[in-house]
């Protein structure tokens, strides 16, 4: 699997060099847009609404539209005085029980992987976490853009979740909502009966996509005289890596703390 980030995780003195991998996979068949009569790929242009033309990359800017017509334009310089500084580190900033952070602010999970030399290190803050119930929370810079994330157990994985921040959750004020006053206590006991009843474990492999596996089956029934080939990977040498002496870490990130 190839990472998409290979940096360390860094709590007190102790970095753990780990590489990050996506925790999902995308399904959905990929589509393309053809012309019906030959089966031609179609391409998008940038064409300018105003003439029709077609506009050349290298005279394309980004703009910022304040008020009908008029737009502030932001030049390449601009975007890197607001650009996040980039790190090779994700820093963890504190530890708090996971049930503190609503699952509204999970936005998307990602795998950590050891590299050789942080193994010990990882399975160290693994366990530790298992053992205090709680999940670290840091900021780091993934794709040009700072990331929120909480750092979590899942059985021998350390899984980074990406959260969004609390600026980028709608507010609640603009909906009307109803009161619980509006239900006797007779439909409430009603309610609950019912939720027990069809209360099970949560098996999330027994639900599926249909609409993905109907698609697919069409697919490969179209293709299926068809052949793909596989294309090889080259393979990577590396280089031997350093064994880190974790206690003497900790031990230092401890009395760091104390002084």
């Amino acid at each position: 699997m190839r990472p998409i980030w290979s940096g360390s995780i860094s709590f007190g003195l102790v970095n753990i060099p780990v590489k990050l991998h996506s925790g999902t996979i995308e399904q959905r068949p990929e589509l393309h847009l053809m012309r019906k009569s030959d089966g031609c790929p179609v391409k998008y242009s940038r064409v300018c609404r105003f003439d029709g033309k077609e506009v050349p990359m290298d005279e394309i800017v980004r703009g910022y539209k304040w008020k009908d017509g008029d737009y502030i334009v932001l030049e390449a310089e601009d975007f890197k005085l607001a650009n996040a500084k980039k790190t090779q580190s994700i820093d963890i900033a504190q530890f708090v029980h996971v049930d503190e952070i609503d699952t509204i602010y999970f936005e998307k999970p990602y795998y950590l992987e050891p590299e050789k030399s942080g193994q010990k290190a990882y399975v160290l803050l693994r366990q530790a976490l298992e053992e205090t119930k709680t999940v670290g929370v840091g900021e780091f810079v993934l794709r040009n853009k700072e990331a929120l994330v909480i750092i979590k157990p899942y059985g021998k994985l350390l899984v980074l979740e990406k959260l969004r921040y609390a600026a980028d959750i709608r507010p609640l004020q603009a909906l009307n909502l109803p009161s619980k006053n509006e239900i006797t206590k007779a439909e409430l006991n009603e309610g609950v009966k019912l939720i027990n009843k069809m209360t099970k474990k949560f098996k999330p492999e027994q639900y599926h996509d249909d609409y993905i596996e109907y698609l697919r089956a069409i697919i490969a029934e179209k293709v299926k005289a068809k052949k793909t080939v596989e294309r090889k990977k080259p393979s990577k040498k590396r280089a031997p890596e350093k064994v880190v002496d974790i206690m003497s870490l900790l031990k230092e990130s401890l009395k760091n703390k104390a002084s």
